[in-house]
This record gives structure tokens, sequence and C-alpha cells, in this order.
């Protein structure tokens, strides 16, 4: 689109830009945000005013200036964030990659790339933009990479690129001739899901998520691949979850514009009293002193009016402009402070805590939710192999007494030992070098054969790929003890046993899945005997021994010991299969592996059959290393009524072994999973809507592909457990299955009750009004699920995507409204943090992202408590006693200027000298206040530490609301009474040198009565004293007497009598001693009765009964106890069995991941010289050969076409002609149009990326609601450099079909599906 000589692009360019101003939108902006604060249009306003010379009290200038210092204040202080945030850009945008111009890739910066350009990647890279992978220098053109800034996950995932490109570009003169169009769906924010087709010679070929590279991952153990650019820019994934920044305001500053508000139109109605006391005044001066009238230029109506603005000008100061100043030199203090602290300096990294937001430092005395990612800000990022039990005997750390293993390292003998091992156990490692017990040995080469890692060699080291960390460490713990894995092919696998190399023969392969919690491999030795080694979870591996006994006991008691320390358990088994037993157990495998329809059941009662008469060899333990200080942390939080909800992308066993660990979950607490959320709702909603015909809301239903949400509710000793199968199509269910489902249907229906009257008693119950008035069901499903949540000590959100963490946390802002803070390291988190209220970035492992969009910096999650309990609750109690006492000084001062008003005739005359009125905010009261905003202690820090209780004062708004507002007031207004109303009563009727009933000498009284009284009492609230406290009283009361002394003296006198007209009237006033009495009086009377009412109410309080903590009612404790997730259950304590997906097995037992022998004939991805641009990256050295490594089974056949997705014929508009297959988008597969469907069921269901697909295969698909418009427009040919060659055509349309990628899917490709002999799911064929 085009206008005038502005051209809109057609797509968007990588460049990024996170900033709010630039040089342009800085001042307009900045001031648009500034005067959205009420006080300071309300300063404007007054300025306004003061600028007529007939209502004005002060001149126009000495208010607009300290409003220019606020705003600029302010300015500076956004301005400082935002430059951090250009630079922050700026660094990302010119990052270096290798873009194809013509025929060569040369290299560029990111901001260069542009959707259709072909970008050349080598290991650890930062993807650029969302590419489609075309080819690569691994098997197969497979891709590894790394998600851990997008999901939060660690372990390896891999990409592989279409079969045709795989094929066909071979060499980069192939790739500069590439002539094809990608016909894909619009930028979305799904992570996890991509629908498009390659059209190229005149065919289709479909692509999915599985070929596609996301922008933020990193390339691993890839040495080169090749990738079209899709989305660019703001239209990758990873941007479209980022969100935009939101402006953030604290609770008290949102209070303290409703109460300026208040105070201004309080000022109009006592303007409006005083001025008609003016105007009645003024008639009856007019009645009886008729012959002065010629002196009034004004009638009395007219008069009136400029008297009703002069008494609102001259009470302007009830809202001190200097007390919004002084604040901001108090968040800049504690912000300082908090810069300061040495205990949140984190040496390893050298990393201080920094507040990078000066204005939110009181809020963080009030949060009440915390949102906190999982990997890399609770955990290290590290699994290590902790413990481990064989044949019943425990072999511990380097803390077992029986294993001493000594600082040394204990595995020099092996030469295949990385050094990194941290497990120590000098019994184990002698009965393993002495290779006598056969139960050690099977054991260590159960670990060695048992997985589905690859392995490569690198720098004559071996480099171990798995499809999960634990995998991994399992694997190399047995490399470490001497049963190293060497090798694998397609149907054998190399294992170095103690220095002899034994290569055994793959049989069969029966991998992980989320059913059957166990892996199995079935192998030939050398010897010609054939064995089977499962490992799995205790609870399925138990259930499949030949015998139980006191090996068996043994083991139970060492997995119980390992999940009471919050290890991750596995347990492993062998038996040996007899020669006539295999073959008849391979023809019914072969059978089962063709079948057509319930292939993966016929699989798994085959696998089943094999899998039975184990012999027990022991168990491992895995621990998924916390950061120090976590447990502490999180409980001292909880201690301080701060819930904690973890929203993390990886799996839910996963991250409830972490919140055992990390004490988040105990095993006192009811735990409810997603499913059983869904029946306790759905019943409660359905009977609470059979009184609403017509109007049923029908509740949140899983749908295919969601993960688990968990909550935990505390204080009741039940256990509701529910799981949620995410693979489609593994509908059958383990023996035994269906009781459980009995069980948990009971445990439900009485559940479902319990929560009914809670939710009931909360508000929730569905009201029967009139339907237009009525809240939606969206809403009402929303409302339901938060009240439900809240009630939770902690909630677990698993398989989130960065955009469903702000979608959370929004949910819990809207309906709590509480102070959220989020927290997170990774790029995944940056949406979440934008969103709360408070946002915390953690300098960790996944970069510095996070750091540059948050609010505070830390360097651990353990510093949140002190940041938190210590710094944040000070900013509260100096910031609220702060504004108490400043309101109070105000109120105190100024409201003798009403009382005035009555005897002065309401003309608006002021009580005080006008230096007085000047300088009293600004030198003689401000001292004590700003010490109190900046220092004020009411205990210390290692007593708020101690007792996180005194943390919720800040929770509950309890040193500063409407209440504490008002007693301020009441306070300031008693005090203006007595200092007024005694002065003149004393004052009354008397005459002579010692009176002082005169103008100014009362007035000098007032004044400095009220000035002794407001730092008595500013003195009264300081609990901790320091040389500061005393030296800020002290030069406030000096400045007093200078600046009186100065301002009273002859000399300026003389220079402007009318400008300095109180001569001399302080020292009249101070020369007698009687007058001193009468402001002696007045003090007392304002701080004995504070101070007796004071003392009263504390003795009060001690004396007073102590509450005393409900116990939880046991009528509602009717469930019956769950056999599983409480600690120490089988279910718990092997969560590493159910959090394992599927490895590498496909890949394997068809080759795909492996390499050719040396003798095999490959082809070879030749590229020409590749000049470097020194003016970009001067310091990089590209590849000249990039050489194509091929398996051992060679290419292979190409496979049958697949159909492909779009049918249709793209049209220029982007919808396809009616009639077509392609038309009918609206009623398949669909995505909620509106952004608040969106919301609920993306947020609300709490789980990983929502698509609304059938099962696989099938097109019947339900949405709930029609599908948004796609945009269709094409890619024109994108060719660079002077050659003219064309670079890649790409389409932008969004096709009919959508589907999901699941966890279990690690390559969705458009091959013909074809039956194998292994594995229970359709292989590649």
């Amino acid at each position: 689109t085009s206008f005038l000589c502005w051209q809109r692009q057609k797509y968007k360019s990588n460049v990024i830009h996170t900033a709010k101003y630039n040089v342009f939108s800085f001042l307009p902006l900045s001031l648009y945000e500034q005067f959205h604060r009420v006080s300071n249009l309300y300063f404007l306003f007054i300025i306004i005013l003061q600028g007529f010379p007939e209502i004005s009290t002060l001149p126009w200038f000495t208010l607009f200036a300290p409003l220019v210092c606020l705003l600029t204040i302010r300015a500076t202080r956004d301005l400082v964030d935002d430059i951090g945030r250009h630079r922050s850009d700026r660094i990302i945008n010119n990052r270096p990659c290798q873009i194809l111009v013509g025929k060569r890739f040369l290299w560029k910066k990111w901001e260069n790339l542009c959707v259709g350009d072909l970008v050349c990647l080598h290991r650890d890279n930062i993807v650029p933009a969302d590419l489609l992978l075309l080819a690569s220098t691994e098997p197969s053109s497979l891709c590894y990479v790394e998600t851990a800034d997008i999901d939060g996950e660690t372990n390896l995932k891999f990409r592989q690129a279409p079969p045709v490109t795989h094929l066909e570009l071979t060499s980069i003169r192939n790739m500069a001739s590439f002539q094809g169009k990608v016909v894909c769906e619009e930028p979305n924010s799904r992570m996890h899901h991509f629908v498009g087709c390659l059209e190229w010679n005149g065919r289709k070929h479909p692509l999915d998520s599985g070929n596609m590279l996301l922008r933020g991952c990193r390339v691993r153990n890839t040495d080169t691949c090749y990738g079209i650019v899709i989305y660019a820019g703001f239209d990758t994934k990873i941007m479209k979850n980022c969100g935009r920044i939101h402006q953030k305001r604290t609770k008290i500053d949102r209070l303290m514009n409703k109460l300026v508000m208040l105070i201004f139109v309080s000022l109009v109605l006592i303007s409006m009293a005083l001025s008609f006391g003016f105007w009645f005044k003024v008639r009856e001066f007019k009645a009886k002193h008729h012959y002065v009238s010629s002196k009034h230029l004004y009638s009395v109506a007219a008069e009136t009016f400029l008297i009703f603005w002069g008494f609102l000008t001259q009470l302007s100061v009830m809202v001190p402009m200097a007390m919004f100043i002084t604040v901001e030199f108090i968040y800049l203090g504690n912000s300082i402070f908090i810069n300061w602290d040495v205990q949140m300096y984190h040496a390893p990294q050298d990393e201080p805590a920094k507040a990078r937001s000066t204005s939110l430092n009181d809020q963080l005395g009030q949060v009440e939710y915390i949102f906190s990612d999982k990997t890399g800000t609770l955990t290290q990022n590290v699994m290590t192999f902790k413990k481990c039990c064989i044949g019943g005997v425990i072999y511990g750390g380097l803390w077992d007494p029986h294993g001493s293993g000594g600082p040394e390292n204990p595995y020099l003998w092996n030469k295949f030992a990385d050094g990194k091992l941290l497990y120590r156990n000098e019994r184990l490692l002698c009965a393993v070098r002495h290779n006598e017990d056969k139960v050690v040995r099977e054991f260590w080469r159960l670990l060695a054969i048992c997985h589905t890692v690859m392995v490569q060699e690198k720098d004559n080291q071996l480099v171990y790929q798995a499809a999960s960390p634990d995998e991994e460490a399992l694997v190399t713990a047995a490399r470490n003890f001497g049963y190293v894995f060497l090798a694998r092919t397609q149907d054998s696998i190399t294992v170095m046993e103690l220095g002899e190399e034994r290569v055994y023969q793959v049989l069969a392969m029966m991998d992980f899945n989320s059913i059957r919690k166990r892996m199995s491999v079935l192998v030939r030795n050398p010897e010609g005997s054939i064995y089977l080694y499962t490992k799995g979870a205790d609870m399925v591996i138990f259930e499949r021994l030949h015998k139980k006994g006191m090996k068996e006991w043994a083991t139970e008691e060492a997995l119980a010991s390992f999940a009471e320390e919050t290890l991750r358990t596995l347990c492993l088994a062998y038996k040996e299969v007899d020669e006539d037993m295999y073959e008849e157990w391979r023809q019914r495998h072969q059978e089962a592996s063709i079948l057509l329809q319930n292939r993966a059941h016929a699989l798994h009662q085959v696998y089943e059959e094999m899998e039975q008469g184990l012999q027990l060899l022991g168990a491992t333990a895995i621990e998924d290393r916390l950061q120090d200080g976590v447990c502490d942390t999180i409980k001292c939080l909880k201690q301080g009524n701060i819930k904690v909800w973890v929203l993390t992308g990886d799996k839910q066993e996963t991250a409830v072994n972490i919140g055992f660990a990390c004490q988040l979950l105990s095993e006192s607490m009811l735990i409810l999973e997603e499913k059983e959320i869904v029946r306790i709702l759905e019943a409660y909603w359905e009977t609470n809507n059979n009184v609403q015909r017509g109007k049923v809301m029908h509740p949140v239903r899983p749908h295919h592909g969601q993960d688990q949400l968990l909550l935990s509710l505390h204080k009741e000793p039940r256990a509701l457990v529910h799981s949620m199968n995410g693979d489609g199509d593994e509908s059958w269910q383990e023996p035994d299955e269906q009781r459980k489902d009995f069980l948990r249907a009971r445990r439900v229906s009485l559940m479902w009750r319990t929560l009914g009257i809670q939710l009931r008693s909360t508000g929730l119950a569905p009201q029967v009004t009139n339907s237009d008035t009525s809240e939606s069901p969206e809403v009402r499903r929303e409302r339901a699920f938060v009240e439900l949540a809240s009630q939770c000590q902690a909630v677990i959100c698993c398989r989130v995507t960065p955009k469903q963490k702000a979608l959370i946390v929004a949910l819990v802002k809207k309906y709590q409204r509480v102070v959220t803070l989020a927290i997170g390291d990774g790029a995944n988190d940056i949406n979440m943090i934008k969103t709360a209220d408070i946002g915390v970035g953690l300098a960790g492992q996944e970069g510095m992202q996070a750091v540059q969009n948050s609010d505070y910096a830390l360097a651990q999650f353990c510093f949140l408590k002190r940041l938190l309990l210590v710094h944040g609750r000070w900013s509260y109690v100096r910031v609220c006693k702060f504004l108490r006492c400043f309101i109070y000084k105000t109120v105190a001062s100024m409201m003798v200027q009403v009382w005035f008003a009555f005897y002065s005739g309401f003309t608006a005359q002021p009580l005080y000298e006008g230096w007085f009125l000047a300088l009293f905010n600004l030198l003689y009261s401000t001292l004590p206040v700003l010490y109190i905003g900046l220092f004020e202690q009411d205990v210390s820090a290692e007593r708020s530490l101690e007792l996180p209780q005194l943390y919720t004062a800040g929770q509950k708004d309890e040193l500063f609301n409407y209440w504490v507002f008002l007693q301020a007031l009441a306070h300031g207004t008693v005090t203006s009474l007595v200092n007024f109303f005694v002065t003149l009563w004393v004052s009354h009727d008397s005459a002579g040198p010692v009176s002082f009933s005169d103008y100014q000498s009362f007035a000098v009284v007032v004044a400095m009565s009220g000035l002794l009284s407001i730092t008595m009492e500013v003195t009264l609230v300081i609990r901790y004293w320091t040389v500061l406290s005393v030296l800020a009283i002290v030069l406030s009361l000096c400045f007093y007497v200078l600046a009186t002394w100065a301002t009273q003296s002859f000399w300026l006198f003389q220079i402007s009598p009318s400008t300095f007209p109180f001569l001399y009237a302080d020292r009249n006033v101070l020369s007698h001693p009687s007058i001193l009495l009468v402001v002696l009086l007045n003090v007392s009377l304002n701080t004995l009765p504070t101070l007796a009412l004071r003392v009263i109410c504390q003795a009060l309080k001690k004396a007073g009964p102590q509450e005393v903590e409900e116990a939880p009612s046991e009528e509602i404790i009717t469930v019956e106890p769950g056999p599983y997730l409480h600690r120490g259950s089988r279910g718990r304590r092997s969560s590493y069995a159910f959090s394992h997906r599927e490895g590498y097995a496909d890949l394997i037992t068809q080759g795909t991941s492996l390499r050719k022998a040396p003798g095999v004939h490959s082809d070879m991805l030749v590229a020409d010289t590749i000049p470097s641009e020194e003016e970009l990256t001067p310091g990089v050295r590209p590849s000249f050969r990039f050489s194509r490594k091929m398996s051992l089974l060679g290419r292979r056949k190409q496979p049958r076409q697949a159909e492909p997705p779009f049918p249709g014929p793209v049209l220029e508009s982007g919808l396809p002609p009616s009639g077509s297959s392609a038309a009918v988008e609206s009623e398949a597969g669909m995505l909620p149009q509106s952004p608040h469907h969106e919301y609920f069921w993306g947020a609300l269901c709490s789980v990983g990326s929502l698509t609304w697909a059938g099962r696989e295969g099938s097109t019947d698909v339900h949405p709930p609601h029609p599908r948004p418009d796609r945009r269709g427009t094409h890619l024109q040919p994108r060719a660079r450099g002077a050659e003219g060659v064309g670079g890649a055509q790409l389409g932008a349309c969004l096709g009919a079909g959508v589907s999901q990628e699941g966890p279990r899917d690690l390559v969705k490709l458009g091959y013909t599906l074809a039956p194998t002999t292994l594995g229970d799911k359709p292989r590649i064929g």
C-alpha cells in the first residue's frame, strides 16, 4: 500500500525496536505520560491562576520552576531507561550473519535481513529470524537446536529439512538458482505451530513446525545449515510473544492521584464557603459604612468571584509540589541503596543487584504474587548423578560414610572419563574395577546400552547428544565408571567395557512415551546371548519383576529415601531371552508393526509380553540442581504471605519434581491437575446454572496437545491428582488404570462440593440477572479459575508459551487487583516481566535479554528474599511515613489560613510572612521528613528476614490508605486549631510591650508554634536514630533562625519594604519570655496528648488477645488420599520416567541420524570462497568448504508426494475461490477470532500452545469460534548482487489445515507413511 510519497512494506524488516521513544517522540510522549498524573495537572492549573495579578498570592514563576524541575527529573529517569533499550536493540540488530548475495554468502547485519533471503548458519550461531530449514551438513539434513530462550528447555531438539530440498540443494550453486514459493500462515504467536507448503518445480511439498528454525534458537552440534527467511523482525514467533512496554505505576502513586482530586474538591468547597462569608461580610460592611463605598472598584459579585480564586490559590499549597519532588529523591536514594547492598552481590558472576527503575521501590513491599520461571531461575540447568542403589545397596556420594572418594579424581585410570563427574564412591568404584559382581556389571552395562543418545567425536573427545539432560547424565556416569558408549549404527551399538570393546546387535528398541513410562532395548551380545535391558518408573518396573525378595524391598526403601531428598529416580532391570522365545516374539512384532489400525495398541501388547519376568538391578538418583538458597527463599516468601506461581515451558513432571525440591510443594498439600480442575468447575457450574435456562456455561474442556496445570492447596491433608494424556494416539490404558479413574471420579465428586461452597462464599456463584447485564461465560470462567487458584498456596503452569505466561499474569492482575512480580532469566520471560507490576531479570545462562527488559536485575533467585523483605518493606515503610508526615505538616501549617480568614473579613489575606510560606517546605521542615524517607527503619535487616510476617502490612495497605490519610488530616487540623486559637485566646485584650496582639507578632508566634509542633511530631515518628537524624532536625531549626534573621533584617527592609515587611518581628517576640511560654504551651498541647495516645494504644495492643491461626476445617477433609504425587510415592519419585518423551529411537532404527562409513560415497555441499565484509565483522572467519555428511543407509529414496495442505489455487487477494477445498477455512482448525477469547483459552487453561485441531490425520475439526481473516499475498523474488541471480520466491497465506507439534513429534515431514518393524508409531518410509 502507498499514500503520497510513503509506501508501506509488504513484509516486516528484521530491525527490532523495543524502546519507547525516539528523538522526535520523546518530548511529546514524555509530557503526555507526565500529565496523566493528576498532581501535575493540578499544579499547571494553579500556575495559570497565579498568572492573574488580581488573585495571585505568589509570582507564577515561583511555582513554574519547581514544576519544570519535577517534570525534568521524571523525564530524565525515563530517558535513561530507554537509552538502555536503544543500546540493546543496536547490539541485536548489528549481529552478523551470512546472507546469499548472488552466488556467494556474504557477512551482513541482522537488520539487513529480509523475507526471502537465504541464510547460512554455523555451530553455536543464534537464528536471526524464523527460517525454513533447506539443508544442513548433518545426515538427512538434520539440525540440532537449543530452545532455552523460547521454552526454557535446555535439552537439544532437532529439526529436519524437507526431503526435496535435502536431495536437490546439495551445493551453493543450486541454492543460488533456487526458485521456489512458500505459502504459509500469516504471522502469529503460536510458538510450536506452523502450517505451510513449498511450491517448487510445479509440485507442492508440505511444511510444518519440524522444518522451522525459530528466531532466538541456538544451533548446536551442527556444523552448517541453510535456511530461507519466512518471518522477520516483529513478525517472528518470539517477537509476537514479547509484548509491549507498559508504563508501571505503584499503588501509592495511584492512590495519591485520587487523594489529589479529593483535596482539590475539598479546597473548592472551602473556598466557596469562605467566598460566601466574604459576600455577607461585604454587604454588612457597606450597610454600616456607606461612606467608603466609593473605594470598591468592582461589584460585590465580582469581588466575591475574585476572592474565591484568591482563596483557591492561597490554599493550593495543601497539595505541596515539594512533596512530589522530594519523593523522587527518596525513590532515587532507595534505588542506590539496593545497588550498594553487598549482601546481594554475587562474586562468581561479578554481578551486583541493580535497580533499573527508580519509581517502584515502595511497591516491592506490597507484592502478593510472584510468577517465576523454572529453568535458569530456580535451577542451575545442571543434572548431576547423585546416588544409586545396586542390588539393594545404596552408594552415596562424597558424604557417604562408606565411600570416601577424597578430593583427587578417582577416574584417572579411565582414558575416556570426562573429568566432570562430581559423584565419588570408592567402594562402588572398587566393585566395578574388580568386575566380579554380575549385578554391578549389568547395572552399568544397561546404562551404556539402553538409551537413545547419539555420539560424535570432537577433538579426540566423545560428545554425547541426548534427548534429555537426564539421559546424558546417566550415560556420562557409566562412561566415567568404565562402561563407555562409543558408537552406534542402525542395528548395533559399540561399548567399551573396562577397556574391552564389545559390539551388541540391536534387535529391537522400545522407546519412552507418556504411557509406557519405560524404555527397553533387546540386544544380542558378542557371545550370542539375547538380553532385554529396561529402565523406567519404579511403579511399572516393579509390576513386571519375576519375583520380589529382600533386594527388591531394600530398593523400595532406597527409592523412598531418594524421593525424600527430591532426587529424580529411575529403576533398572534386565532378563535373558531364550532364542526360541525371541523368534516367536519377532513374528508377532512384525505382524503388529504392519497393522493399519490400532498399531500403537498392538505394539504395546507385544512390548508388554516381552517386558515380563524382569530381574531388578537397582535404581539411579539424579539431582536437578537448584540455585543456592532457593528453598529458604521460597519458605520465607510463603511465610510473608507471598504466593509463588511457577510458569515454565518445561514438562509437568519435571516442574513438579522441582516444586518438591524447592519446597514449594509438600506432601501435606492437595494437588489438583487440569482434568480434575475441569471436572470440579464443570460440576459446579452445571449445578449453579440449572436455574438459568438458556444460559448454560460450558466449562473449559481439555483439548489435544494441552499440557497440565497443577495447583496445590495448602493446609488441607488431601491429595487430589489429575493426569491428562497429551498423546492423542495413545488412548489405551495401563492395567489397573480404570480403577484409578474410578477413584479419581469418587474423589472429584466429593471435592467439587467442597470447592463449590468456597467459590460460592467468595461470590463466584452466577447470579440470576438480566441477560443484558450478566457477565459473559468467558468472564465467569476466568473469574472462577482465578478464585480457585487464589485459594492455593502454589501454582505450577507447565508447557506455557511466553505469551501465555503474560496472559496468566494479566488474569491475576485483572481479577485479584494485587501487586504481582515476575522473575525470569530468558527471552521467553520478557513478556511476563513486562506485564507484571514489577519485573525482575536474572543475569543467567540464557543471556541478558530478561535483564534489559526488567525493573530490577539480580544475579540469583535467593536475593529476591532480601530485595522484598528488606529493601521492599523498608521502602514501603519509609514512603508511607514520609507521606503521612508531609500531609500532617502541610495541613497543620496551612489550615491556620482558614481560621485566620474568619478574623480578616474573608479577604484572603495570608497570615504568614511570604518568605515563611516560600521556605517552609524547602528548608524549615523538609530535612526531617526526608530523613524518614531515606533512612527510617522500624526493624533491622536481620530482624526483617527473621520475621517475614511483618511483610503483610504492605500487602494490606496498612501504613497508608484513606483512613491513614484522614487521620493525618485530622491530626494536622487539630494542631492548627491549637496553635491559632490558644495564641488568639492568650493575646486577647492584651496591650503593652509584652503584648503580641498585633498582626506580625501574632503571625510569628503561630508560625513558630507550628514549626516546633511539627518538628516534635516528626521526632516522635523517627524510630531509627542516627547522627543524620539529629543533624537533620538541628539543620532545619538553624535554617529557620538564619533565614528569619536575614528576611527580617533592616538592610533588606531598606532595599524593598514591600517584599520584606516583617522588620525585627521575631526578635521582638523572642525577647519576651512570656511569649516563649505561649509557644511552649502550644507545643505541649500538641505533643503530650499524641504521645499519651500512642502509649495507651501500644499497651492495649500488647494486652489484647493474640490472633490464633485457624486450623483447617475437618468437615471439608472428606477426600480419600491419592496414591500418587505425594513425596515418597512412586508417581512422584519416578518423575524422570514420567517426564521423558520419545528420544531419537525413530531416527536410530531408520539410520536417519547416522553418518556414513568412510568408504561410502557421499555428495559434497560445496561453497565458493566466502569473502568477509570487514566493515561489519572483521573478526569473523567464515568456512570455505562444507561437507555433506550422509547416513549409513545412504540417500533415501524419493518419497511419494504427499497431499498438499493447500489444494486450492492462491489468489492475490489471499482467499481461495469459492468451491475450492481451501474455501472452507471457517470450518476447520481455527483459532478464536477475538483477542478476548484467545486470552481466555490461552491463559486460563495455563497450558502450552493451544490450537483447535483434531487427531493426527483427521480433518474433522470443530473450533468454538470462527477463524480470523488470513493474509494471502505473495512474496516476489528477492535478488541481491550484480549477478542478478534470483533468490527464493516466498508466498504467505494461511492454509486450511491446522495441526500442532506435540513434544513427541520429533520429526514431521511430508513423507509417505509406511509400516515398519520397530516402534509403536508410524515411521518415515
